[in-house]
């Protein structure tokens, strides 16, 4: 823009003094728009050309990437057994420590609640007992047994895992409950999953029920029904090792009731260990790990842990708001 008010102003001028005819004027102007456009399409070019080598840089650092092994080891029969974490310690490739010289019991058949300030280790303890990364320090195992003696998919087919919000993939309801199993589904076991995880009525009342498509992510269904297809499915694959991940944490209150009564059945029976921001989970716990920048500065039940705990006290009055039941 700059140089085509120039080139008329200027040959306006030349024009006025009749050093330049009106024609050669419209020439000039005509060769600078010719000039201009290509030069925009080579910046767009260099622009275009900048994010792909940054793309193509992490597909293949995304490739170069060690796979995980799926078959070495022990088959597990069963995980009904005490689950030890014993001085783990973990920092990631930036060498921030996360956790450290972190040790508890999980029981079986008993809820364990890990509870504390946003970046003290919560979700990477989870990652460590679903062997996404391997501790750099300590150990865990399950009964005498390190869980890395285990075949991987032995490993994680004993655990259910119930995120924050249960991703949901394009395709059917049916097909998100069933995702991951090796083996048919009847529809007898599909409806009593769905009833138990109290996702039956709302799945009945659509236009297709079980065969209704939930688009990408799940985005045509609110965010307690997907929770509870999520919690549908954790139910058929029947874990024996639950983790909850603040299940219940972006709901409304009235979503949170419902989804709340699906993990009481969920949770039944099984070793479950549960990042708690909510209050019923927490009070009810059999056992609560307060966790504090990589350190367990305390644990025990609800009431022990209110009284003995000055943080805990303060994160369950503000966060759990439990001022009106103690």
């Amino acid at each position: 823009m700059v140089l085509l008010v120039v080139v008329m102003g200027y040959g306006g001028m030349r024009v006025a003094t009749g050093a330049l005819t009106a024609g050669e004027l419209v020439a000039f102007i005509l060769y600078l728009v010719q000039i201009v456009m290509p030069m925009g399409q080579f910046t767009q070019f260099f622009t275009q050309l900048q994010k792909a080598i940054g793309a193509t840089e992490r597909i293949i650092e995304t490739l170069d990437a060690k796979e995980e092994d799926h078959v070495s080891g022990r088959e597990l029969k069963s995980a009904n057994q005490p689950i030890y974490v014993e001085n783990v310690g973990f920092a990631y490739d930036s060498g921030e420590t996360i956790l450290e010289k972190v040790s508890f019991t999980i029981d079986p058949g008993k809820v364990t609640a890990i509870v504390g300030p946003s970046g003290s280790g919560k979700t990477t303890m989870f990652s460590l007992l679903e062997r996404y990364y391997q501790p750099n320090s300590g150990s865990i195992r399950l009964g005498e047994e390190q869980i890395q003696g285990f075949t991987l998919a032995s490993w994680r087919s004993k655990i259910g895992y119930v995120s924050q919000e249960s991703p949901l993939i394009a395709g059917t309801i049916r097909e998100n409950i069933c995702y991951g199993l090796d083996r048919e589904i009847s529809d007898d076991e599909l409806r009593q999953a769905a009833a138990m995880a109290y996702a039956d009525q709302f799945i009945e009342e659509l236009p297709d029920g079980y065969e209704t498509q939930v688009g990408e992510r799940g985005v045509k269904l609110s965010g307690g029904q997907r929770q509870r297809i999520g919690i549908a499915r954790a139910l058929l694959r029947d874990p024996q090792i639950l983790m909850l991940d603040e299940a219940t944490s972006s709901l409304d209150s009235k979503s949170e009731l419902v989804v709340q009564q699906a993990l009481t059945n969920l949770m039944k029976g099984r070793t479950t260990l549960v990042i708690a921001h909510r209050l019923s989970t927490v009070v009810d716990a059999d056992q609560i790990l307060f966790l504090e920048k990589g350190k367990i500065t305390g644990r025990g039940r609800h009431a022990e842990l209110y009284e003995t705990h000055a943080l805990y006290r303060e994160f369950a009055t503000q966060q759990l708001r439990v001022k009106e039941r103690v």
